[in-house]
């Protein structure tokens, strides 16, 4: 039998019965206030120091290939989409102000060299946006033709 009253509510966070003073103090390892205390928490690289000469700490020297790169031993390297991004960003800012015509030709130009730069990196596989990259090339074109045009406009009228 319980020594809990038939109906009376039971407080689930209470400590155990029969636990008296242990090795932890007073209130063993369930804390002032009756809770469990749940251990300390390790770092990644685990208790203690990194041993000397082990960059990882893991005990064992990198796998072959590794110089450097964090990840699992023979994982390719992020592609780097920069550039195409970069380019399309451009491109797009190119052509919408194009207005001011001067800034314009600069951002279109350097649009076309960032998409063009993008499209070479996708072509080698060390990017996966080569879709971004022709975009870019394609805005900045278009913000440059749209700038050269404003240019003549304004030379027209001058």
């Amino acid at each position: 039998m319980s020594s809990v009253p038939h109906g009376a509510p039971v407080n689930p966070f209470a400590p155990p019965a029969g636990h008296g003073p242990g090795p932890y103090g007073a209130h063993g390892a369930h804390g002032a206030h009756g809770g469990h205390v749940p251990p300390p928490p390790i770092a990644p690289d685990g208790p203690g120091q990194v041993p000397y000469g082990y960059p990882g700490g893991h005990g064992f020297p990198p796998g072959p290939g590794v110089g450097g790169y964090y990840g699992w031993p023979g994982m390719q390297a992020l592609p780097s989409n920069g550039m195409g991004t970069a380019g399309l960003v451009l491109g797009i800012i190119s052509a919408v102000i194009f207005c001011m015509w001067p800034v314009a030709i600069v951002v279109g130009v350097l649009a076309v060299i960032f998409g063009a730069i993008g499209m070479g990196k996708a072509r080698r596989g060390e990017a996966t946006n080569r879709g971004q990259a022709l975009a870019g090339v394609i805005c900045g074109v278009a913000g440059l033709v749209l700038s050269l045009v404003m240019l003549a406009f304004v030379i027209a009228t001058a």
